[in-house]
């Protein structure tokens, strides 16, 4: 009896101190603390193609972002806050302004800056930019709101819209599974960096040879590709497989591309299979510029990056080799350490991503097509608030996201308090439901804790739509360089190139 009493005290006092949806909370802070600013940097330098006949450079640039609390304009014109009651009573969005500081360079001389608001953008409920947080039990109640009720939804038209956690697998890591097609073998990689995810594969044909296919460049040998990156010795390629052993695979790919000698000539063989038939700089030139940005793009875009690019690819033969001779596991997708889940400020920072691109294409055209013309025209006059917003509430509205996926915004459901939270903590995966997948929907070890082993529907989503675990909290992504500092302390060595 002492244990139970017990129990219940400490889960009394674990949900007084956490939300259920404090991990979608906390990843829709994240975006807006950092993500926009993450999305804003990969774009912050814009040269337009057609620029005025008497100026050298001109140069568009982004420098910062910030977001207010939520507020309304009123048909005259006034702006004040708004709470999340009146915007469901008034069918409004419960959306705060985001603003963006623009300038532009002529001659890398600054002509103007200004900071105007480029979109408006939901607020989650309960976040640190809503009005309701940190509000007591009474102040919640005298704004309208139910004092249990835990936010971490969205109010777009009036209506209150929850994103869906989606499950995916996890990117920048290499899984080997058998295949049983004409590779026995296949290695896949998802290389995620940015608005970009390229899916790798490397496969072993009848002959023996590895094949690499990225992109649109379908199965390039592996050894070609790694010498068009910089390794060209033999040597030094079958020492990045491994330095422990030589493994007879590799040496039978090293013997059959033992003629091409130079870094030009396998960039040459990369873009005869890529499919350029002008002149050999030419397809020099488009290999060149499909490695650095197509190929591994986790690892960077830049001429630097090759020889890293070459070592990974080294490492990916490696445990290729290992698995297929039944000297590693084989990777387990279902396993969950494999997967990663999508929250609000994940999928909103994938939204923000696409749109902003859209909105800068359409500064673009604007300003070009002003130039043609023969003027020069402000900046502030050419920006379009309406288009990004109109966007980002469309799909906040429909639940059609970015990457063709559907149903990621949906209308939360009332019928009560718990069915309100399971909808708060639903995973769904991007698998199709009318597939079998049976291995996807199976109950895995991995989940206790994790998953809900019970919460799943009947028919054909069973086991593709999931519920988290009451007590799950999600753990935000450590980013790469402090993993790398205290693996460095720990006396990790670099290569030394």
């Amino acid at each position: 009896m002492h244990n139970a009493k017990a129990s219940s005290v400490l889960i009394q006092k674990f949900l007084d101190e956490n939300s259920f949806v404090g991990s979608t909370i906390q990843s829709f802070n994240m975006f807006l603390e950092k993500g926009l600013q993450r999305v804003l940097d990969e774009n912050k330098v814009i040269e337009p193609t057609i620029i005025p006949q008497n100026v050298d450079s001109f140069k568009i640039r982004l420098d910062r972002v910030w977001v207010k609390k939520p507020e309304i304009i009123e048909a005259d014109g006034s702006r004040r806050d708004v709470y999340p009651l009146e915007a469901r009573m008034r069918k409004i969005s419960y959306s705060a302004p985001l603003f963006v500081e623009i300038s532009s360079h002529v001659n890398d001389v600054q002509r103007e800056s200004f900071s105007p608001q480029i979109c408006s953008i939901p607020i989650m409920l309960k976040s640190n930019f809503c009005h309701l947080k940190g509000l007591s039990r009474d102040e919640l109640i005298e704004k309208g709101e139910d004092p249990d009720d835990s936010g971490g939804y969205f109010i777009v038209n009036g209506t209150e819209r929850v994103l869906i956690h989606v499950e995916d697998l996890a990117s920048n890591n290499v899984m080997v599974e058998h295949d049983g097609g004409t590779s026995e073998w296949v290695a896949k990689l998802f290389s995620e960096a940015g608005s970009y995810k390229i899916p790798h594969t490397l496969e072993r044909l009848k002959d023996g040879t590895f094949y690499v296919s990225f992109s649109r460049v379908k199965r390039v040998p592996f050894v070609v590709l790694v010498k068009a990156l910089g390794l060209l010795k033999d040597e030094e390629i079958m020492q990045f497989v491994s330095r422990d052993e030589q493994f007879d695979e590799v040496l039978i790919n090293l013997f059959e591309f033992a003629s091409i000698k130079t870094v030009d000539d396998a960039l040459d063989a990369v873009g005869k299979v890529l499919g350029v038939v002008q002149t050999r700089e030419a397809r020099i030139e488009r290999a060149q510029e499909y490695i650095d940005r197509f190929l591994l793009p986790h690892i960077g875009f830049s001429r630097r990056d090759r020889i890293t690019k070459a070592h990974n690819l080294c490492k990916m033969v490696k445990k290729f080799v290992l698995v297929s001779n039944g000297r590693a596991p084989v990777d387990d997708k279902d396993h969950y350490s494999n997967k990663r889940l999508k929250l609000a400020g994940d999928l909103l920072e994938d939204l923000f991503s696409v749109n902003l691109k859209v909105l800068i294409g359409d500064l673009l055209y604007n300003f070009q097509r002003m130039v043609k013309r023969g003027k020069f025209p402000a900046l502030r006059t050419l920006i379009r608030e309406k288009l990004l917003t109109s966007r980002m509430y469309s799909a906040m509205a429909t639940g059609n996201w970015v990457g063709a996926r559907t149903g990621i915004s949906q209308r939360i459901q009332r019928l009560n308090h718990l069915n309100t939270l399971s909808h708060l903590q639903r995973i769904v995966s991007p698998l199709s439901s009318s597939q079998e997948n049976f291995a996807a929907r199976e109950l895995h070890p991995t989940h206790l804790g994790r998953v809900c082993p019970v919460e799943t529907p009947e028919g054909t989503n069973i086991g593709l739509r999931k519920n988290l675990a009451m007590l799950a909290s999600i753990s935000t992504e450590t980013p790469e360089d402090q993993v790398l500092t205290v693996l460095k302390s720990s006396g990790l060595r670099g290569v030394e190139q």
